[in-house]
């Protein structure tokens, strides 16, 4: 440690990162310096909301800034990770803002929570045909995607090409991918029933392709059941046992197990299924000549510290620990503060325990009234689950602001059916017409 205040540098502010710098703010002290690529944090599980319409963008999400302008010990830095000297214990980093250029950041404390991003199983051609879920420009650009599957089939003129446009396929049952479903049903035979006068909205074709035995996986079998009988009153069709082998821009083929190549015609394809650990985590086990599993994640010790590098956490889905955990953001929360804890344990010289995640059950929304909940046994369905889970994605929301608009917006939506950022943004696909149109 060099200077008389210790120097803790965050890398992510995503929910991992932000927990264990918020804990750490209030120690007088440390000097905290956050690092991330976005200034904004993303509450990721509200994503899908933004992605059919129901939230706009800035109701899921709080700049970062804001959240620490009153924590004077702390440091936002708009920058992105590009290398890491662990033994002068200093980071490259490359500013998002302003000119390119290489600069470096010292610390006597490093906490990596990179975060994870889709994986398409070695296709990753597959993402421009599917896009995923995770940053704010993949959301805004699959509800450009659905809505406009609508307003296309409103003009084709062949029944075939009108199909292929209503037909929408979810790859992956998780729960990203069942709300993801759900709210696609929704959309189709709630919000926009009355708005055409060429299609029939309720007539769109939803389907939910699942490689492995049910959906909902980590759930009890009861719940998956009863998850797949509400996405089947949205007129959503669960696939199970149906991997995807292939797919482009206006097709996805499936190879059940027992049956023959399952070819279905589609314009509108979204990725919800795997995740793997950010390449940063390849680039830290590199430096440290640490290990990484299958997915990506680097294995760390019992104290989330990187192996021989006890100044070095990995927290989140970047981190692999002898207990297998789920990669969701409960985990990622309660690792972020474990590590805050441990940071300020060791500066008064207290004894270190390992960590131990407190698993509080688990919780899925299918629609309007509609969810599942796994609470240790106790297992919650239908409009029960339903306000269970708002209460609970209200309480983790950052932002008082934030809370009172979602809040606001859910109760407009469950009276009226409507959602109120229906608003088709960002460039068209590119098509050959248009193509011509520019030259």
């Amino acid at each position: 440690m060099t200077g008389l205040r210790h120097r803790v540098v965050v890398l992510g502010g995503g929910f991992g990162g932000l927990q264990a710098a918020l804990k750490l703010s209030h120690a007088a002290n440390l000097d905290v310096t956050l690092v991330d690529r976005r200034n904004f944090h993303l509450f990721q599980p509200l994503a899908y909301q933004v992605a059919t319409g129901a939230l706009s963008p800035a109701e899921v999400a709080y700049p970062l800034r804001a959240i620490f302008k009153r924590e004077l010990n702390v440091r936002v830095v708009l920058a992105e990770v590009t290398g890491f000297d662990l033994g002068a214990r200093r980071l490259a980093i490359e500013p998002m803002a302003g000119e390119p250029q290489h600069r470096t950041l010292d610390y006597d404390t490093l906490v990596v929570a990179g975060g994870s991003q889709y994986s398409y199983f070695g296709h990753e051609e597959w993402a421009a045909a599917a896009p995923e879920l995770k940053s704010m420009e993949s959301l805004l650009d699959t509800r450009r995607r659905i809505l406009s599957a609508f307003e296309a089939a409103e003009l084709a003129t062949e029944t075939s090409e009108r199909a292929e446009w209503l037909t929408f396929v979810i790859v992956g049952g998780g729960p990203t991918g069942v709300e993801m479903a759900g709210q696609i049903g929704e959309i189709a035979r709630d919000t926009l029933r009355r708005d055409f006068r060429t299609i029939d909205p309720t007539s769109a074709r939803i389907i939910l392709a699942e490689a492995g035995e049910r959906i909902l996986a980590t759930f009890p079998a009861s719940l998956s059941r009863r998850a797949e009988r509400d996405l089947a009153e949205l007129g959503v069709t669960t696939l199970t046992r149906h991997p995807v082998v292939d797919l482009d821009a206006t097709s996805v083929t499936m190879h059940p197990a027992d049956g023959e190549r399952l070819p279905i015609g589609t314009r509108t394809v979204i990725w919800a299924a795997g995740v793997t650990a950010s390449p940063l985590a390849r680039v830290l086990a590199d430096a440290a000549s640490a290990k990484v599993d299958a997915a990506g994640r680097l294995l760390v010790e019992p104290d989330l510290t990187v192996p021989g590098h006890p100044e070095v956490f990995v927290i989140g889905d970047m981190a692999r620990v002898d207990v297998p955990v789920l990669g969701v953001a409960p985990v990622a929360m309660q690792e972020g503060r474990y590590v805050a804890r441990v940071i300020m344990e060791r500066q008064r010289g207290e004894p270190v325990r390992a960590f131990r995640y407190l698993d509080k059950g688990n919780v899925a929304t299918i629609g309007r009234g509609r969810a599942v909940a796994d609470l240790h046994g106790i297992h919650l369905t239908g409009l029960v689950a339903w306000v269970f889970w708002l209460a609970l994605h209200l309480w983790y929301l950052v932002g008082f602001q934030n809370r009172v608009l979602v809040f606001i917006r859910w109760i407009f939506s469950f009276v009226t059916r409507g959602r109120g950022a229906r608003l088709i943004t960002g460039e068209p696909e590119p098509t050959a017409d248009r193509q011509l149109e520019r030259t």
